[in-house]
């Protein structure tokens, strides 16, 4: 079994950063690619960015590229994603999802065997 927490999330203006934390507990997830979806009320969840086993491979939406990185930690058994230059679109709540079945991450929602239970960020204009 594998517990993810998110946090980090919270109320920011449109342009500005926020930094948003996965930790994992139960086991290492130190081969287990990793991503991170969103998801806006009455909306489905969508895929926003992923990362291989290595952290040498990451994956991102069209829409976040180049504003958005996801990165992991092996000591710490956690897994980030950068914000920055965030929009009023990116309001949503975030979740961070553990997938041990594949490398090299996979931008598909059932592709993922953990789930954490969300952080919400909101982007003012």
């Amino acid at each position: 079994q594998v517990q993810l927490v998110e946090s980090g999330g919270g109320l920011v203006q449109a342009g500005g950063s926020l930094r948003l934390s996965c930790e994992a507990s139960g086991r290492t997830i130190s081969s287990w690619s990793m991503g991170w979806f969103r998801q806006v009320q009455g909306k489905e969840r969508e895929f926003v960015a992923a990362i291989s086993w290595s952290g040498g491979n990451t994956y991102y939406a069209d829409s976040v590229k180049g504003r958005l990185t996801i990165s992991r930690d092996f000591a710490k058994n956690t897994v980030y994603l950068q914000m920055n230059s965030l929009k009023p679109e990116d309001t949503a709540v975030y979740y961070c999802a553990a997938d041990g079945r594949r490398l090299y991450g996979s931008r598909l929602l059932n592709a993922y065997e953990y789930w954490g239970q969300g952080t919400r960020v909101t982007v003012s204009s």
